[in-house]
């Protein structure tokens, strides 16, 4: 008996949202889609109950953006459990160790969608669980009567309702909305940071009263320092005379991510298309540049949150690390292994020639750090790409199949998915490697060089990306309501 005849009486009675009998008209799918997200930013606003301060600052740090969550409320953990769950389901499909064919098994993927809600539940309680246990959060001196311990589980409680419900948001988005619920969340979170960022009025001491944080790029532009030393342009660039301004290099960086993403997303190989049974109904199929999406970067950030999260977790409970292995600072590794794993944030963490004095590191121990940032990024981009498109029906296999059921072919070829798994296969696998690595070294730099709203390189990629693609599915939609003969050759 295999694994999935033991697991099958669970797994298929794990609750789901059901899927529309018909056609779900376009209007209705934006009234869920924003149906779920007004509930999320509810959700996000809505404090823990006896919570009376946290221990520090948020377990996720700068990840907190790309995770949609938000530190003390029932949305603490945001869409983490799902993307660890997707994280191992990933490496688990990977390696072929599940034994589940996806693609043309409707078992098999009822059983794929119930192991990864049971999954999801399980990182609930691994994440949630130190969270709150491990004195990140402080209760109350007096909640209804109820002792510390009493209070610290009822804290429990409320996060994990509040990452089941994210879970079945999420759901209910794929199904009833438009786009993905794990890519509006994000695209939420990031907008909320990065629109902070550029209408925030803090009071600034002096005749000036109050000043938008946009204006320090201009400001500094006026105030050049003279004689310009190498320190001097690095301050004008990165704006460090105060915390209230933005630096221009954040909204240059910040512009040209925005330029650059959309500009790869129109990069693409065209492969024409003929229907085999309707004359002259011709189309064409895209190989885009970053053929898998920038999705795969959560995982890739998710791995290296959970490394960061699982260090600063020992290092409280154990009071203390082996030095080889790291020493920490207001909860953030200043040396060691964790050090040089933890990702680069900010420009106040590597530009030593800049902040001078504000970095402790030695110039070499920044440089292996942006080493091993960058590798890790490039090639982990590339691997969890090829893992994504696979998982997800993108491959040159399962494409091929669905060009063949949709009736289409190439012009000039048999009709045969076997002819056209080869024609695809020269571009898929190559566009899918190097677009994942191009946005893993875009997510790097972007964090290097600073951002609108301190919101990670990676963050704004998803964001730029997910509304993108958001704005092709609308305008698919809204074709498919003007020409219903098209929804029924497309499926």
């Amino acid at each position: 008996m295999s694994w999935k005849d033991t697991a099958e009486p669970l797994l298929t009675r794990m609750p789901s949202v059901a899927r529309p009998e018909g056609h779900v008209p376009f209007k209705r799918k934006l009234g869920w889609t924003a149906g779920v997200l007004v509930l999320f930013f509810f959700l996000r606003n809505i404090n823990l109950y006896g919570l009376s301060g946290t221990g520090g600052s948020s377990a996720f740090g700068r990840f907190s953006s790309i995770l949609a969550t938000q530190q003390g409320s029932i949305m603490q953990l945001g869409i983490g459990p799902i993307v660890t769950a997707s994280i191992v389901l990933q490496l688990l499909g990977g390696a072929d160790l599940l034994g589940l064919d996806t693609q043309n098994n409707p078992r098999d993927q009822i059983l794929y969608q119930g192991l990864q809600k049971v999954l999801v539940l399980v990182m609930i309680v691994l994440t949630g669980f130190p969270m709150v246990f491990a004195a990140e959060f402080l209760p109350a001196e007096s909640v209804m009567g109820l002792p510390t311990g009493a209070v610290k589980w009822l804290m429990f409680a409320q996060i994990a309702v509040g990452g089941v419900l994210i879970l079945y948001m999420d759901e209910v988005i794929s199904k009833w909305g438009v786009g993905s619920g794990i890519g509006l969340f994000i695209v939420a979170g990031v907008s909320q940071s990065l629109v902070g960022g550029l209408i925030s009025i803090p009071q600034i001491s002096g005749n000036w009263g109050f000043i938008p944080y946009w204006t320090g790029a201009i400001f500094g532009i006026v105030d050049i320092p003279s004689p310009l030393t190498a320190r001097g342009m690095g301050q004008l660039l990165f704006h460090t005379s105060g915390q209230n301004y933005i630096g221009l290099i954040a909204i240059l960086t910040t512009v040209s991510i925005f330029v650059i993403v959309v500009y790869a997303e129109s990069v693409r190989v065209e492969i024409p298309l003929s229907h085999a049974r309707v004359k002259g109904a011709r189309g064409r199929f895209p190989v885009k540049l970053i053929y898998a999406s920038v999705l795969p970067m959560i995982l890739v950030r998710a791995l290296q949150m959970n490394i960061q999260f699982m260090g600063r977790l020992l290092n409280s409970q154990l009071g203390g690390l082996p030095a080889w292995l790291g020493a920490y600072e207001n909860g953030q590794a200043v040396s060691g292994l964790f050090y040089y794993l933890a990702p680069i944030q900010s420009p106040q963490e590597w530009a030593w020639f800049v902040f001078g004095g504000q970095i402790t590191q030695d110039v070499w121990q920044i440089l292996i750090r942006i080493g091993v940032d960058l590798t890790f990024m490039i090639i982990g981009g590339a691997i969890f790409a090829v893992f994504w498109v696979e998982t997800t029906d993108m491959g040159p296999e399962a494409t091929a199949q669905q060009i063949q059921n949709s009736g289409m072919q190439i012009p000039g070829f048999r009709q045969s998915p076997g002819v056209l798994e080869k024609v695809l296969g020269r571009y898929i696998p190559q566009v899918t490697v190097i677009g994942g690595a191009l946005v893993g070294l875009l997510a790097v730099m972007a964090n290097m060089l600073g951002t609108v709203g301190g919101v990670t390189g990676t963050g704004l990629l998803l964001t730029v990306s997910i509304t993108y693609k958001l704005y092709e599915e609308i305008a698919e939609e809204q074709l498919m309501e003007m020409h219903p003969m098209m929804r029924q050759m497309f499926g």
